[in-house]
């Protein structure tokens, strides 16, 4: 998720998304704060560009936000490459 004009270009940072028969779930993870007015017109945004292109009929968008930091990504090619590396070392 990147910026849209709110303050400066920079990464924001994520949401997942979830859709059930009747609800559609957000968990947005910021990586600053935003001022109120800023964050339910981000809210408004992913509503209308991602939740309601979805097509799906919907009776609530629920979304929680919080606010923290990236500290790395991890993915089984990261866990082989450590495995890997560990074979050769004895104590």
């Amino acid at each position: 998720m990147e910026d849209g004009g709110l303050q400066n270009n920079g990464r924001l940072g994520t949401i997942d998304i979830h859709f059930t028969t009747t609800v559609v779930h957000g968990t947005l993870i910021l990586e600053r704060e935003l001022e109120e007015a800023e964050l339910t017109k981000l809210i408004e945004q992913i509503d209308e560009d991602i939740v309601l292109s979805a097509d799906m009929p919907r009776d609530d968008f629920l979304v929680s936000v919080y606010v923290g930091k990236d500290i790395g990504f991890y993915s089984d090619e990261y866990f082989a490459d450590e495995n890997n590396e560990g074979e050769g070392y004895t104590e």
